[in-house]
Order: C-alpha cells, then sequence, then structure tokens
C-alpha cells in the first residue's frame, strides 16, 4: 500500500491519448475541477535510449540506492532550514520552494523533463550519474557550509554562556570597571569575592578577619543577583593565598579575575565578532539551503522518472512509449484511488505479471525470475514510485 503522505508518480504504456487518461481517472476519482488540480496531473516522461538489458537490469539494482540517497539529502536540507527557522512551519513553508513554487505547484503543473539541463540524448546510465554528481557536490557543500556554521554557533554560544549564569562562574567583563579596583600598586591588590545572598551580612563582619592584613572597610558591593553578591576588598598580595583559603572555607568564592582594559575589550571585540560571524553564516547558511532544498528536490524527482522508465521498460518492453501521471491523494481517500487505478489498469495484468522482459519485447523466463527477485517495491500492474511529502 502506498503511502498515504507522498506524492505518487505512475507509468504505463500509452495506449491512446494521454490527455484521454487524465480525464478519466479525474472522473472515476470523482474529483471536481478545483479539488482534481491540486490532485491529479499530467507526467509527461521522456523517452531516453535503452540501451542493453544488461544496463537495464544494472540500473533496476542502481537506483534504488541512489533513490534513498536523495531522499536523505533532501530531507537534510529541510531539517537544516527547519532548525535555522526555530521549527516556524509559516516561515518554512516560504523556504521549501522549487523554482519559488510550492513542491506541489512544481509536481501537479504539468510537470517536464528538464531538457536543458539533462539532454535525453544522453544514455541512462550516464544520466543516472549526472544526476548522482550533483546531488554528492549539494550533499558535500551543505556538509561543509553547515559545519562551518555549527562551529561559529558553538563559539558564540560558548562566549554567551560566560554572560550567563550567577555571579560565581559569569564573566564580569560587563559588570566591572576601573574605579572598582585599586591599580599600579606594589603591595596591594582587590580581589573580587561572590558572597551567597544569604551570609551577605555575615560577609560585612568577616571579611576583616579572614586574613592578617586586609585593608579595613574596604569591602565594597558591586553587583548582586538572586544567589550571589559581589564584593570588591582590598588584601595585601603577601596574604592572597591565606585569604582565598579562608573565603573557601566560610562559603565565599573568589573570582580569578586581573582587571585589565585591554583584556576586557579584546573579550567585548571577540564576543561582538562573533555574533557578527555567526550572523552573517546563517544567512549564508539559508540562502544556500534555499537554493538547494529547490536543486536537490528537482534532482529527487528526476531520478524518480529514470527509474519509472526503466521499470516501464524492464516490465512492458519495447516501443519505450510510456504517459504518466502524478497523483496527490488526500489521506483519507488513499485507499479508494489505489482502487481505482488498480481496476483501471487491470488490462495491463497479462504484461506486467511476467515482471520484466527484454527490450525488444521477447520473454526469457530466467530473466523473469532474476529481475523479480530485485524488486522491492510493492507490485502493481501499473509502475508507481512515491515522493515523500515535505512536512512544514
Amino acid at each position: 500500500m502506498p503511502s498515504d503522505q507522498s506524492t505518487w508518480l505512475i507509468a504505463v504504456p500509452q495506449d491512446g491519448e494521454s490527455e484521454g487518461l487524465l480525464q478519466e481517472i479525474t472522473s472515476k476519482l470523482g474529483l471536481s475541477s478545483k479539488v482534481a488540480a491540486r490532485s491529479i496531473s499530467q507526467l509527461n516522461l521522456p523517452t531516453f535510449k535503452t540501451g542493453t538489458l544488461d544496463s537495464l537490469i544494472g540500473l533496476s539494482e542502481d537506483l534504488p540506492k541512489q533513490d534513498t540517497y536523495f531522499t536523505a539529502v533532501v530531507a537534510k536540507t529541510v531539517d537544516t532550514l527547519r532548525n535555522l527557522l526555530n521549527n516556524d512551519p509559516n516561515k518554512l513553508s516560504q523556504h521549501i520552494l522549487v523554482n519559488e513554487n510550492s513542491v506541489d505547484d512544481y509536481l501537479l503543473n504539468n510537470w517536464t523533463w528538464n531538457s536543458g539541463r539533462y539532454g535525453v540524448q544522453r544514455g541512462l546510465q550516464e544520466m543516472a550519474e549526472v544526476l548522482s554528481k550533483e546531488m554528492t557536490s549539494i550533499d558535500n557543500m551543505m556538509k561543509t557550509k553547515l559545519n562551518n556554521y555549527n562551529l561559529a554557533k558553538g563559539s558564540l554560544v560558548q562566549m554567551q554562556r560566560k554572560k550567563t549564569g550567577n555571579l560565581s562562574v559569569r564573566s564580569l567583563a560587563d559588570i566591572v570597571s576601573r574605579d572598582d579596583f585599586l591599580l599600579d600598586s606594589e603591595y596591594m591588590e582587590t580581589l573580587l569575592v561572590a558572597v551567597p545572598s544569604n551570609l551577605a551580612k555575615e560577609w560585612n563582619t568577616k571579611y576583616e578577619r579572614l586574613a592578617s592584613m586586609v585593608v579595613p572597610r574596604s569591602s565594597r558591593l558591586i553587583a548582586s543577583d538572586s544567589e550571589y553578591s559581589l564584593f570588591g576588598v582590598v588584601i595585601f598580595k603577601k596574604v592572597r593565598d591565606e585569604f582565598i583559603q579562608k573565603s573557601r572555607e566560610n562559603k565565599y568564592i573568589v573570582r580569578d579575575f586581573v582587571y585589565s582594559e585591554d583584556a576586557l575589550d579584546k573579550q567585548r571585540d571577540d564576543l561582538d565578532m562573533a555574533d557578527t560571524t555567526e550572523k552573517e553564516l546563517w544567512t549564508e547558511l539559508l540562502r544556500l539551503s534555499r537554493t538547494n532544498f529547490s536543486e536537490s528536490f528537482q534532482l529527487l524527482v528526476h531520478l524518480k522518472v529514470v527509474r519509472l522508465f526503466v521499470e516501464s521498460v524492464l516490465r512492458y518492453g519495447l516501443p519505450a512509449n510510456y504517459t504518466g501521471l502524478v497523483i496527490k491523494p488526500e489521506p483519507k481517500s488513499t485507499t479508494k484511488t489505489l482502487t481505482v487505478l488498480t481496476k483501471q489498469f487491470t488490462y495491463l495484468a497479462p504484461r506486467s505479471s511476467r515482471g520484466a522482459q527484454a527490450p525488444k519485447g521477447g520473454g526469457n523466463d530466467d530473466f523473469v525470475g532474476e529481475y523479480q527477485n530485485l524488486m522491492e517495491q510493492e507490485f502493481f500492474d501499473f509502475v508507481l514510485y512515491e515522493v515523500p511529502w515535505i512536512v512544514n
């Protein structure tokens, strides 16, 4: 049973007018013209060079693997866009476009093969290689750009994290100023001490006795938050270790901080630079992901059309004259749609039940058994492949 969360690409031998087939299926599905416009459309299948039977069999083995890879690349690109846009479905819908049109419009607006980029004069094997090469290039480009962005974002987050948290751990660059320190003294220095808020009163009565050479009345409140108060206190350098040890015993935290205008300026500049770099790479990655979604989705559909053609030749033989349909069934009508298609193409059973035919139309029982073992998809009298929906 095909998924009710996918658009179906269908191919059958062209035994009459393709437009007549479209109208007939539309009528049997009971679709109004308005509903039909967004549910079913012609799929114009090109006529490729069929090549040899062996090459077709080889492609039938290789194409499912490429299909899986192509689908994964498209999915990863969508995930990248989703993450960049903070999982906002409305914003995502503005970026998952194919040539600036919605995915449904691309598939259901009389889809045709892009002959300008992928001329049908190529053999099928070469065509598959061209598509695969382009998709691999997109995948590698996305991996490189995404890695660069993640590194920049990680660096920024690390810097920003230093600005968060309580006064016992956060960066003090944007909290202290030159006036909070005794500078250029040969014997004395200012230490910064984070004191738990519930011990602030105790600090004021104890700090002068934490070491033998603490400057009396030198404690000064610099900042406070819900958990800690940050005090500056002047001590003689020779008792620094003693003061730190006694502070630790009293649950006071002496911050490892040396005031330097140059160091603080550099820290602020580094943060600004990291923020600017992250924003630039975010914009670049968003633009690239939008473009590469369009490109990769088109490649995926083109690859599926190649699969439709290969499977059709192997199943129905030559002449390679096939017609196709694009159907996007409503989830609640998936079973009905499949039933209509099955009944419509029952007449193909004598041809398709043999599983595969040589390109010249000759039967070959040994080949039939071999090819049927290769088939992974559910078997219908018509050829069907699915394009998964892009979920916002």
